[in-house]
């Protein structure tokens, strides 16, 4: 997936774990410990060369990279179509989560004993709610 992402432009590795995050729509986001040692990888078999240094490194597709895209192009097609993208309903479901932990976050510091107490009575509903959605 590298690859095929360094035939677009030219980047460094920091850009690459944001394009992979994008392209997957957020289901995949590579950690800097497996992206630049894949990249150091890709630079001792002489599919990548690195331009700049330290931080302002980036990396391009040398002859033999581009030679290697061409030969495994469906094969890179098929791992990103492995890859699962965010789905509106995802995205949707991530998004009222983050609501409900905003919520919860401020019961910790601003509510009475009284507030936390219904506030808890609440949330155990709808844990057992939930629970029924998936027995379904």
């Amino acid at each position: 997936m590298i690859l095929s992402l360094l035939a677009e432009r030219p980047s460094n590795g920091y850009g690459l774990i944001r394009a992979i995050e994008e392209k997957t729509g957020g289901a995949w986001r590579p950690s800097p410990g497996s992206v630049y040692p894949t990249l150091q990888q890709l630079v001792d078999e002489e599919l990548i060369s690195p331009t700049g240094d330290g931080r302002r490194t980036e990396y391009e597709l040398t002859e033999a990279g581009t030679a290697y895209l061409a030969e495994h192009a469906d094969d890179l097609k098929k791992a990103w179509e492995a890859t699962p993208g965010q789905s509106d309903a995802d995205a949707a479901f991530h998004e009222s989560v983050g609501k409900l932990f905003g919520v919860v976050h401020q019961f910790r510091f601003s509510a009475t004993d009284a507030q936390r107490t219904a506030a808890i009575e609440k949330l155990d509903e709808a844990r057992r709610a939930l629970y029924l959605i998936l027995a379904d």
